[in-house]
């Protein structure tokens, strides 16, 4: 096993641990998990229900929200991804939604992790990737991030699915 499949698997452990904790919170938290050409791509997060509110029309252009509930969401990776012309380095990143229009928002991966979801720094952002939006069919009450497989052997793509928007960021492993 090599040392980040460890990791991967310490950070399931941990996950795992922590659910009488998770299980105190209002939110269930999920993952989802992604083999890219022999790399591991996951996601952990928080999944809020929407209740009649239209979040993501809530957030003002400008502002950052943290992609989820609860404790902030976490990206790990163990290979160097390309989202268009923006490079992700192998890591652990927090993820946050920047909305920049009205249907215009960012991607942004953060160095700080663990953080509760509202302690953002700007700071220690690594990169900022847009995401293409458009609007499903039927809404999904409760937020949903996915990773799914792209058309070529080292492309995938991160997926955001709340109400009626989808967004999506496409990427390649290096």
């Amino acid at each position: 096993m090599n040392g980040f499949m460890r990791k991967a698997a310490g950070l399931l452990l941990f996950t795992l641990a922590a659910s009488s904790f998770a299980l105190s919170q209002r939110n269930p938290r999920a993952t989802s998990k992604l083999d890219v050409n022999g790399k591991f791509v996951m996601i952990e997060y928080g999944r809020p229900s929407l209740k009649g509110r239209d979040i993501l029309a809530l957030i003002e252009p400008g502002k950052v929200w943290r992609m989820g509930a609860d404790k902030s969401t976490t990206f790990t990776s163990d290979g160097r991804l390309s989202f268009g012309k923006v490079a992700v380095p192998e890591g652990t990143y927090s993820l946050w939604l920047k909305k920049v229009g009205e249907r215009s928002f960012d991607l942004i991966f953060n160095k700080q992790t663990g953080q509760w979801g509202t302690q953002y720094g700007s700071i220690d952002d690594v990169a900022s990737v847009p995401m293409a939006f458009s609007e499903g069919g039927e809404a999904v009450e409760v937020f949903t991030l996915s990773l799914v497989r792209g058309a070529k052997t080292n492309a995938g793509e991160l997926a955001l699915q709340w109400g009626k928007a989808v967004l999506k960021a496409p990427f390649t492993v290096k």
